[in-house]
């Protein structure tokens, strides 16, 4: 049960940020030039990375729905992300269709992850 609430918790952290950043729910439309997204990725849990925080990340880039996509590896998800060999094979996959990666480095050096995720983060 309180697993549940703290996934609850965490996807709607999630989809408040994505809307904020976004301004608005893109769908068929085409990004404008200066449209930005931002996904705050924080949760421990892989299932919020392949189901929420990844999917949509990729997608607004594959699609088209936002010409700049970053996704921010952040708390928890530093940590899964070092120790995670699919989920680094899908950040690199998000990476080759023009998702910028970047990471909280105060999150990683708690973690004890800085060197593993340094290859991750795009310039």
């Amino acid at each position: 049960m309180k697993k549940q609430i703290v996934l609850g918790f965490a996807l709607l952290i999630l989809m408040l940020g994505v809307f904020i950043l976004s301004g608005s729910v893109r769908s068929q439309e085409k990004a404008n030039p200066n449209s930005r997204l931002a996904v705050i990725w924080t949760s421990g849990d892989p299932e919020v990375a392949h189901r929420v925080c990844f999917m949509y990340t990729d997608n607004a880039k594959k699609q088209k729905w936002f010409e700049d996509v970053i996704l921010i590896v952040w708390g928890p998800s530093a940590r899964l992300l070092a120790g995670d060999k699919d989920l680094q094979a899908k950040i690199k996959g998000m990476q080759d269709d023009g998702v910028k990666i970047q990471a909280c480095l105060a999150c990683a050096d708690f973690y004890g992850v800085t060197e593993q995720l340094a290859k991750w983060e795009s310039k």
